[in-house]
């Protein structure tokens, strides 16, 4: 994240989906509901984190940065595709590359 906002990308340009335990950031802001958790994401002011089960909500960001951080891993082969559809300039996976060949079919 550091690197992407060190770069010149604007926090609001990113968000960022998580397989397994959700980010501490929406852990936190979920503890204030839903209709305020979802607000932060209209306004598009900040990096937003979400869950991979909520990526259907989620609109497009130019930056969208998928952690393949636990979960199942069909939740995570489901996530990858609708991540790329999000992804205005910018798809950044990560996790363990053999798990993410694995989900792919394919060598990244």
């Amino acid at each position: 994240m550091d690197l992407l906002l060190d770069t010149g990308r604007a926090p609001g340009e990113v968000l960022v989906i998580t397989t397994g335990d959700p980010h501490p950031w929406a852990a936190h802001e979920l503890s204030f509901g839903e209709a305020a958790y979802w607000a932060q994401h209209d306004a598009g002011d900040d990096v937003f984190y979400a869950d991979a089960a909520a990526l259907g909500r989620a609109t497009a960001r130019p930056v969208v940065v998928v952690a393949l951080n636990g979960g199942v891993d069909e939740t995570a082969a489901t996530a990858l595709p609708l991540a790329l559809g999000r992804a205005g300039a910018l798809l950044v996976v990560c996790g363990d590359p053999q798990r993410i060949n694995s989900l792919l079919g394919a060598g990244v």
